[in-house]
């Protein structure tokens, strides 16, 4: 055993005891557990509330999550909390990460990172392979608009019929340095770069069949997106048959 492995298994025994105190104490509570592991999504943002009230029905569920950024930035060991936050919450659920550094250091029964962009659709395609299914996706990763819009292109189709797609930290849409629409023109909040436009069609396309428009083709999004939840700063996304038909009109599409 060399000097440095001594530490490092000292450092994830701890962790591990940590993960497995905190799992019995607060393990139904993702805020609590959110607190618990130093993970953002409680004190810097409020989005565990909102998770709490989305992920209750599965969290006794054998779900695969995969999370798009695990943090830390260039330090291997440095991230994770998220990561771990949800293997305690989803006590037979498989946790996957994806950032563009290594974090292998966070791997461990039940979580396991990929290194890679989030923008590579060869890579995000591969990642699907190995999980086989996907039944929930957070994107936190880069925040960039492009990324945002490019990454959900790919991955929805990939996801689980009744999966669930969570994109975090929308509020990049309204900021310049994130996107070509600058933050000081507000004509920019309708610039169709950002990650807000990009899914406020998504909203109408919920009522694609009452749309009055002569050869209309509904799109892939229109016919399998059932509901979409905005929060501050953060959507839901429910995969699911959108095909009810309208209560005027009838069944206008097959």
């Amino acid at each position: 055993m060399t000097k440095s492995t001594g530490p490092n298994i000292r450092k994830k025994m701890i962790r591990a005891f940590r993960q497995f105190l905190y799992s019995v104490l607060y393990r139904n509570n993702i805020s609590s557990l959110a607190k618990a592991f130093g993970s953002d999504k409680e004190g810097g943002h409020f989005y565990a509330r909102h998770y709490q009230n989305h992920f209750r029905p599965l969290r006794l569920k054998k779900i695969n999550l995969l999370e798009i950024g695990v943090g830390g930035y260039e330090d291997p060991r440095q991230g994770g909390e998220s990561l771990r936050m949800w293997k305690a919450y989803f006590r037979r659920g498989n946790i996957f990460g994806v950032d563009i550094h290594d974090k292998t250091y966070h791997n461990e029964k039940r979580i396991k990172t990929f290194k890679g962009s989030q923008v590579d659709l060869d890579f995000l395609k591969k990642i699907k392979e190995e999980m086989h299914t996907i039944d929930i996706i957070i994107d936190d990763g880069s925040h960039f608009n492009d990324h945002v819009i490019t990454t959900f292109k790919t991955l929805f189709p990939l996801l689980s019929p009744d999966g669930i797609y969570v994109i975090e930290d929308l509020q990049t849409s309204y900021w310049g340095r994130f996107s070509d629409a600058a933050d000081e023109d507000a004509s920019k909040l309708v610039e169709p770069l950002t990650s807000m436009n990009f899914l406020k069609p998504l909203v109408d396309g919920l009522n694609y069949e009452e749309f009055m428009v002569d050869g209309y083709a509904p799109t892939y999004f229109d016919e399998n997106i059932k509901s979409i939840h905005f929060y501050h700063n953060l959507v839901f996304i429910y995969k699911g048959k959108n095909n009810e038909g309208s209560n005027f009109f009838g069944k206008r599409f097959s």
